[in-house]
């Protein structure tokens, strides 16, 4: 690999990982192209991508970037994920891919620059998603008008019902 092709990748690398909420760097020594090609399909539907990178590459992409709390992590056989859209939904297929291939492992994590060991990622990924965050928040402020008009159509249904009550009774002291 000449200077211009390491050039590129190092930009490449650095561009996306600028671009990611998340980026998490996994061990995958003893892997097969069929195992990693699966991951990859996986944290592309969730909003994610995976890549091989040389070490020394990534280290230099990652210097002075948004991620640059893990920057020394890179030693062995290890990758880099990214997230694009929801960090909890990568760390999600991250963490279900772990449970399933016993030599996948998650080894740390940095969170919009916070680094994150594989417990805090383990944690993350038990976390509600964007989507049902943003369920949940909407149906709260639904529930608060909702509530509201409740309350004074309540108010009004007990004055419509004394009004009621006194014209019956009016009709009756009349009749």
């Amino acid at each position: 690999m000449n200077k211009s092709e390491k050039a590129a990748i190092i930009a490449d690398i650095k561009e996306r990982a600028n671009g990611a909420s998340l980026a998490a760097i996994t061990d995958f020594k003893g892997m097969t192209v069929e195992e990693l090609t699966g991951l990859r399909v996986r944290l592309r539907n969730v909003g994610g991508e995976y890549h091989v990178v040389k070490n020394t590459l990534a280290r230099i992409a990652l210097t002075d970037g948004r991620h640059d709390v893990i920057k020394d992590k890179f030693h062995e056989n290890c990758a880099i994920a990214f997230a694009f859209d929801d960090p909890v939904q990568v760390a999600k297929a991250l963490g279900d891919f772990a449970k399933q291939n016993k030599l996948f492992v998650l080894r740390c994590a940095s969170l919009d620059g916070k680094a994150m060991d594989a417990a805090q990622i383990d944690a993350l990924s038990k976390l509600p998603g964007r989507e049902q965050l943003l369920g949940q928040m909407l149906g709260t402020m639904n529930a608060v008008p909702t509530n509201f008009v409740s309350l004074f159509a309540n108010v009004i249904r007990g004055l419509l019902y004394a009004l009621k009550a006194i014209e019956e009774q009016k009709q009756a002291q009349a009749g």
